[in-house]
């Protein structure tokens, strides 16, 4: 596979990722497990719910370009949507169902979508304009729609990223990006047409979505994917009954599964995958020595998706990430230029990069903010050395990681400064204990106040993952000398008093 070879002209992101499963209609494409059974969807059954939500949803009178607001839970509808909305030419925004409905109302406003796809489980203003649950499910079986073929480039899907702004930015990715992806196949999973992928994150997730799904697709292999409110220590029972080749999740997944675990035989799993968040090497150890498999790592950003990672063909050393995968153009930059081997710098992506974003929603000019010429900026501090090993070294600015979710402090700031009794307040990640961080707020106020009532505030304002694990009560908040708040003072006082 050339993974340099230019995205084809016209494209069409659903189409192509269902190009190989046309081909083996009998296959199961996905497989839903639960405790006793498992629900399976061939790859026929796949294409056509996926083509038939697609006329459904021209039937509504959308024309290709129109925004289409996801607003669904952790079920199968959510990439059967994503890819009808895809198929049809329109322009899907899947959203996190944990979103509050204020926030929801926000990107509404932002957005402006000419539908909302709903499941009354999930959080959303009340809409004219919205298409529920049992409505979507029907379409199913409507006559398959053909792909609205275009323009590459084009604008295919939006996501949904905090910024360092405070504000969260609407990140255009155009129906290219999946073409990009092919650079992940070799360059970290180490994936083939007989896999059969077991992720562990949830269908409304876009880690899920990628790794878990469109990408086993995309190669026509088999995605296994856990019922909802599958418990971690379940999954290895998971891996080895339904034969996973391949398993994914975040190393906080990883953590959960190892507790008590001891060494057990999974036959038929080649190696782990792991993203979202940095995992700490006793994690990756404990893994490696309780199911005699190695894991992977990659790094990568809403923006760009994954772009550096280890693989079968090239493992991280120790202490590195990996390296950029084979396709991608990377550099470590300094203000004066590249950096030396082994020479700290912010870690860029040249604009040339099929996998980049086509900029914010409504935002050019914080878009082009994250540029250095013709590089673009990820704001995470790293060093390559000789061999093209990449160390992390960390974020250099204040965003926090939830879970894999990258979480702006400003966001939390802004929300829990109403929250009753706070005068003040600072959000920082801290470590709690060793390899385990949360995001923390420390608030002023005329004296502490009771922490149910700062739960309660920030469940009914925030999303679960942006929500504080911590809250402490300061006298002051450390201010530099033009009154700018220094969370990483924050953070350094708060772990110092606990050694």
């Amino acid at each position: 596979m050339d993974v340099t070879a230019p995205c084809p002209d016209p494209f069409n992101l659903a189409a192509y990722v269902l190009q190989a499963g046309a081909a083996t209609p009998d296959k199961v494409a996905l497989s839903l497990l639960f405790e006793d059974h498992a629900e399976d969807w061939t790859y026929a059954q796949l294409i056509q719910a996926v083509r038939g939500t697609a006329t459904g949803l021209l039937n509504e009178g959308l024309v290709p370009g129109d925004i289409v607001l996801m607003r669904l839970g952790n079920t199968p509808d959510f990439p059967l949507a994503y890819l009808g909305a895809l198929a049809a030419g329109l322009v899907p925004v899947p959203t996190a169902a944990a979103l509050t409905e204020p926030e929801v109302a926000k990107i509404i406003a932002t957005i402006d979508p000419k539908l909302i796809l709903r499941d009354p489980g999930v959080p959303c203003p009340e809409a004219e304009n919205t298409i529920n649950l049992e409505r979507l499910r029907a379409m199913r079986d409507l006559t398959p729609a053909d792909y609205h073929m275009g323009d590459p480039n084009r604008l295919g899907y939006i996501i949904y990223t905090s910024g360092t702004s405070g504000k969260p930015s609407a990140v255009m990715h155009a129906h290219r990006a999946i073409w990009a992806r092919r650079m992940m196949f070799d360059g970290w999973y180490g994936l083939r047409s007989d896999d059969r992928m077991l992720h562990a994150g949830a269908f409304n997730w876009t880690y899920t979505l990628g790794t878990g799904l469109m990408d086993p697709w995309t190669i026509g292999a088999t995605a296994l994917i856990p019922a909802p409110g599958t418990a971690a220590s379940d999954l290895p029972g998971l891996i080895a009954r339904h034969k996973a080749t391949l398993f994914a999740a975040a190393p906080g997944v990883f953590r959960q599964m190892l507790k008590g675990l001891d060494p057990v035989y999974l036959p038929h799993l080649r190696h782990g995958l792991s993203a979202g968040e940095k995992m700490a090497a006793a994690v990756r150890d404990a893994w490696n020595e309780a199911t005699d498999t190695p894991v992977y790592e990659a790094f990568g950003m809403s923006e760009c998706s994954t772009f550096i990672s280890g693989s079968p063909n090239t493992p991280a050393t120790d202490g590195a990430i990996g390296t950029a995968q084979p396709g991608r153009n990377l550099e470590i930059l300094t203000p004066k230029g590249a950096a030396r081997p082994n020479t700290p710098g912010v870690i860029a992506v040249h604009q040339s990069d099929p996998g980049l974003a086509m900029g914010y929603l409504n935002a050019p000019d914080q878009w082009k903010a994250k540029f250095d010429g013709e590089w673009f900026l990820t704001g995470d501090q790293g060093m390559m050395d000789e061999d093209g090993q990449i160390t992390y070294l960390g974020r250099s600015d204040d965003m926090m990681n939830a879970g894999g979710f990258r979480v702006s402090p400003l966001e939390v700031e802004e929300t829990m400064l109403h929250a009753p009794g706070v005068t003040g307040i600072g959000v920082t990640e801290v470590e709690v204990k060793k390899g385990t961080t949360v995001i923390a707020a420390f608030y002023t106020a005329d004296a502490p106040i009771k922490e149910y009532t700062l739960t309660d505030y920030a469940q009914d304002n925030l999303a679960r993952y942006k929500q504080p694990r911590l809250y402490v009560h300061v006298d002051a908040l450390p201010t530099s000398a033009n009154g700018k708040l220094m969370r990483a003072r924050l953070r350094a006082d708060y772990e110092a008093s606990r050694k």
